[in-house]
């Protein structure tokens, strides 16, 4: 009988351990999640995830077009 109670007392060990650890580890735990998921999925492209829904938008978000003032121009010899 006590074989029994060990082997309870162990399995509800094991089982509250994994439930402490997905609560405590959560938000990486999703993200590594999601991340084995679309590494996965046959259907998904890696191009379609677009940071910026603009992809036409200037690397210089001066919005009058001309470069600031504290730049100087480069001397190509």
């Amino acid at each position: 009988m006590a074989a029994i109670t060990t082997a309870l007392i162990a399995v509800a060990g094991i089982i509250l351990g994994w439930i402490a650890i997905e609560i405590a580890c959560k938000p990486c735990l999703e993200k590594g999640r999601e991340a084995i998921d679309r590494s996965l999925n046959p259907d998904y492209d890696p191009d379609d995830d677009v940071v910026s829904s603009n992809i036409h938008a200037p690397l210089n978000p001066n919005s009058d077009g001309q470069s600031p003032a504290s730049s100087t121009p480069i001397k190509i010899v």
